[in-house]
């Protein structure tokens, strides 16, 4: 067991229904410190996209949710369960590697550059982390696979290696291979900033109908009309902290803060 311990206060019970709980969450890289104390809740079944400048802790505070980056102060839960640690009285042990690689399993994440193991088929890239983390028989394993495939309109795609594939078509097997472990959130670091504009809509079009049957996700995006058709609920980050959050129409066409006002008369 790793002797990290991380300061965690007495934490109010979640309120029912939320899935991913985040509590105080600090996080520096030597002497930068990128998240200062970051608090959000996102309720199951509900989409959370988050927006902000580049450096706002964006693509860090997702990372720190399925433990890609470790917390320096503070505590993630998913489902009730904390993440990356267990807790001791008011402290926090990390946990070991095979037990983070175990959560990490309820956690789907899609990478802003896909991150698809370029030797490997379609088909096989879906079916991998099924059989070898989950220990799915490989015949029940590859029919998922060719459902999802099939749901985010690949599914002529199966023999095809990641080089043989768009970017568009490439993202959409990284979120269909992000489903196959049926995680409890999935988490999205700005999936379309590397993909040329005319593919953007392909991809933005199934994280539209993941939101419709009630998959929870997490969304850092640029993508402003994304959020204001699909979002829950909108949070806006700067500095390292959650400056401002709530409904789409509130953030996005009343922003009640400055900063939020300033970023927004940019992008809009």
């Amino acid at each position: 067991m790793s002797d990290v311990t991380v300061a965690v206060e007495n934490p109010r019970p979640p309120v029912g229904g939320v899935m991913v709980d985040i509590r105080g969450v600090h996080k520096s890289f030597g002497p930068l410190e990128v998240l200062r104390g970051v608090d959000l809740q996102v309720r199951a079944g509900e989409v959370t996209v988050i927006l902000g400048p580049s450096g706002s802790g964006k693509s860090t505070l997702l990372r720190t949710i399925n433990h890609l980056e470790k917390v320096n102060r503070g505590w993630i839960s998913i489902d009730g369960e904390l993440i990356g640690y267990r807790r001791s009285g008011d402290k926090l042990y990390e946990l070991r590697e095979k037990e983070v690689l175990k959560q990490r399993t309820h956690i789907g994440f899609v990478f802003q550059n896909f991150n698809l193991f370029p030797h490997l088929t379609v088909l096989e890239n879906l079916v991998e982390a099924p059989v070898s983390a989950l220990r799915r028989p490989r015949g029940e394993a590859e029919r998922t696979a060719r459902r999802l495939l099939e749901r985010v309109g690949l599914a002529d795609k199966s023999d095809a290696y990641p080089r043989q594939l768009s970017g568009g078509q490439q993202q959409r097997v990284a979120i269909a291979r992000a489903l196959a472990l049926e995680p409890k959130v999935l988490l999205f670091d700005e999936p379309t900033s590397a993909l040329d504009p005319e593919l953007v809509g392909e991809v933005l079009d199934v994280i539209k109908d993941l939101a419709r049957t009630g998959t929870t996700m997490i969304v850092v995006t640029h993508e402003i009309g994304f959020a204001r058709e699909v979002a829950d609920t909108v949070v806006f980050m700067d500095g390292g902290v959650v400056v401002e959050q709530g409904p789409p129409e509130a953030v996005l066409d009343h922003p009640r803060h400055e900063r939020t006002r300033a970023f927004l008369s940019k992008v809009l």
